[in-house]
Order: C-alpha cells, then structure tokens, then sequence
C-alpha cells in the first residue's frame, strides 16, 4: 500500500514537472483586507490550478509529442506549448473554459507545422530514448514525462528526470537520430 502511494506520488511530481503548474501569486501586501481576506482568492487559484492540471493531462489527443504549459492569474489562464494539431489547441481551451472560475483564457498554444521528416524525427527519436536500458522507465504511464517536441527538425526535450545523467543520457540519444539539427534540452531533474 505504501509502495503504491509513493509510485503515485513520484508520477504525480513528474506531471507537475512536465507541465509546469502556473505558480499562485502571493496576496498583495497593499491590500486592505490583509491576509484572512487573501486565503479565499489564493484558495481559488489553487483549486483552478489543480482543475486545469487535471483538463489538461486527460486530454485523449494528448501525446509525447505535444507539450502543453499554463499559467493561472487570478481568473485568467494563458495557454502556453507546441501541439502537433489543432484539434488538440481547441479541446484544451474549451476545457479549460469550462473551469469553474475561469473568466478568461489565453490560447497561446503553438500549433506546429505539418512535416513528414518531423514525424519521422519524432519516431526516431522516441525510439532512441525508450529504447535506452537506461531511459525505458520513462516510457511508463498513458503520457510519459518526457516529451519530444520537434519543429523543422529541431528537437526539444520538455519533462521531467531522475538524474543528471538521465538528462544527458537522453540529451546524447536525441543528437543520434539522423535528420535532426539540434536538440535543446529542457529536462529538468527531479529534486529528491
């Protein structure tokens, strides 16, 4: 039972990692209502916080190629990632509409061009790192903590890891696969 929670624990933290939780804004030290007043706005902002998280991993069209980001501001929610498609750009907002609390939503979701050496790329490239004794763990889980974002064969690693040497490893892995003219590592590693 506790293996379990923990297992769920750790996947919740690479989530949070991957899709960067917009961070609540500290109560203003010029208001008036002081902070009894605060604790109910700084509430909203958390619970729509959590609501978006929620939207937006359950998106059926969501995928390791995608990287989908927000940030929460009070009532308003900004948008923010690469998508392959927009079917996916809309379903995340009209989602994220639906929140109650939310008045307003920023769609500032890329939407990334259409490219058959892409797709390749992105195959090859997710190949090369799952594949990797070392990085299968990451593979795990209906959306994996890495994503793999390519445009114009540019290559961007977006998520979460347990190690220096994971984000290197995948780092060398991504750089592998031909075709690809860069790659911009973004990993961030997971602080114990």
């Amino acid at each position: 039972m506790i293996k379990r929670v923990s297992v769920c624990a750790l996947a919740g933290a690479m989530w949070l990692g991957v899709f960067g939780i917009g961070v609540a804004q500290e109560p203003s030290a010029k208001s008036s209502g002081g902070v009894q007043n605060a604790t109910g706005p700084l509430r909203m902002q958390d619970r729509v916080s959590r609501e978006v998280f929620h939207e937006l991993v359950t998106l059926p069209q969501l995928t390791i190629f995608d990287n989908l980001q927000y940030k929460v501001d009070g009532s308003k929610v900004t948008l923010m990632g690469q998508v392959r498609d927009a079917i996916l750009k809309d379903s995340a907002e009209k989602r994220v509409k639906s929140i109650e609390g939310v008045e307003s939503v920023n769609n500032q979701i890329e939407i990334l061009p259409a490219s058959g050496n892409d797709d390749r790329i992105r195959r090859e490239v997710a190949r090369a790192l799952f594949n990797d004794e070392r990085l299968f763990r990451y593979s795990m889980g209906s959306v994996p903590p890495i994503h793999i974002i390519v445009k114009n064969g540019h290559v961007t690693l977006q998520g979460v890891v347990n190690s220096e040497a994971d984000k290197n490893e995948a780092n060398i892995r991504a750089n592998s696969v031909p075709g690809v003219f860069s790659v911009d590592n973004k990993l961030q590693v997971q602080k114990s």
